[in-house]
């Protein structure tokens, strides 16, 4: 930790490995998106594993849900969002996938939130846009969000950047986020090192200095 300007400055991670400045997110980890991805089983076993330690350490949790409006309500972004996953080339062929209370949009049941979690529904990549987290980071004194789920390449690393856009430090967990392309994932990861904003991490350092 440095100090200046009256200001404590965190330089890595044991500076914020602590639950009254950083939360835990879990992003998209639904049952429509897991069962898409060859990892995901792999990913829902290393988010609880992160889980089980921060809520034991008295960690703030937050779930992000990825929900698809009725067809009705589909506009121009939800439509080419639609078409190009769904690989379709007219609008009028696509499905919404992640409709509210359907089996695709719930939380896999490996990674249920409890009672006391903040859960955010999102129609865009990054878990601040359109929805309170940042408000309610911001009002619990968070200064650094730690980053796991699916997947890295779409939506984590729009809401890493996001994060340190709005002053809030994000943590990736690099081994327990999946990817639906890894090398696309990897370049994220290349691209997010070199901004430097984020810490990158795995969950065995990450657990180890939770649980001090």
């Amino acid at each position: 930790m440095k100090r200046f300007n009256s200001l404590d400055i965190p330089t890595d991670l044991a500076d914020l490995c602590d639950p009254s400045r950083t939360a835990v997110l879990v992003y998209d980890m639904q049952a429509g998106i897991c069962g898409q991805i060859a990892s995901g089983a792999a990913v829902t076993a290393r988010c609880a594993e992160v889980l089980a330690v921060a809520r034991r350490a008295g960690y703030r949790v937050a779930y992000t849900r990825h929900l698809s409006l009725s067809k009705p309500w589909m506009g121009v972004t939800q439509l080419r969002m639609a078409m190009a996953w769904q690989r379709k080339s007219e609008p009028a062929e696509v499905s919404p996938w992640f409709l509210r209370d359907s089996p695709p949009w719930e939380i896999v049941p490996d990674l249920a939130p409890h009672a006391d979690d903040a859960v955010f529904d999102k129609l865009a990549m990054s878990a601040f846009e359109g929805t309170p987290l940042a408000t309610a980071l911001r009002d619990s004194g968070v200064q650094a969000v730690v980053l796991m789920g699916i997947a890295l390449e779409i939506g984590i690393e729009p809401t890493a950047r996001h994060a340190a856009d709005l002053g809030f430090i994000p943590i990736i967990v690099a081994d327990a986020c999946g990817a639906g392309h890894e090398d696309a994932a990897q370049r994220s990861l290349e691209s997010l090192r070199f901004a430097g904003d984020a810490i990158i991490t795995d969950v065995a350092a990450l657990t180890a200095l939770m649980a001090r």
